[in-house]
């Protein structure tokens, strides 16, 4: 008889925490595609060329890969082959995080170069801005590349 009323507290007691924990106020839906950066940020609204990939390789292209990055956290721009496009999300950390990269599909010589191009952009964590220089770093710290303002 002991054990059935500890088994029935202990069963009062998870239910009364459920409910507890159920009967908060409702939270507002986030909405993760209503992404917003601040048109001030140093990074928005300017358009970035490639420079380096990695700390010292450059790239020959058919197009200058770049990117531009909108108030609204969407970024469009060209991987050297393939127009890009999708969303960025930017925080007062240097934390950059490019999500749902999307691409065209033309085939060009240089597609692997292109390829690393959007990798670099996908895997990046952080950046540096240096006069009109932005670097891509990865979660290890590794410099994956680095842009130039366009003029």
């Amino acid at each position: 008889m002991n054990k059935t009323l500890s088994g029935r507290a202990l069963l009062l007691a998870l239910v009364a925490m459920t409910l507890a924990a159920c009967g908060g106020k409702p939270t507002e839906p986030t909405r993760q595609d209503e992404v917003r950066v601040s048109s001030d940020h140093p990074v928005v609204g300017q358009r970035w060329n490639l420079l380096l990939v990695g700390t010292n390789e450059r790239l020959s292209m058919p197009t200058t890969p770049h990117f531009v990055i909108a108030a609204d956290g969407r970024v469009t721009g060209h991987d050297g082959c393939n127009a890009i496009n999708g969303k960025v999300q930017l925080d007062g950390s240097n934390r950059i995080q490019f999500r749902e990269l999307a691409s065209t599909k033309m085939g060009c010589p240089q597609l692997d170069d292109a390829r690393r191009v959007t990798t670099m952009m996908e895997t990046a964590y952080r950046y540096l801005i240096d006069h009109d220089r932005l670097v891509f770093f990865g979660p290890d710290q590794r410099v994956l590349g680095g842009w130039r303002k366009a003029n």
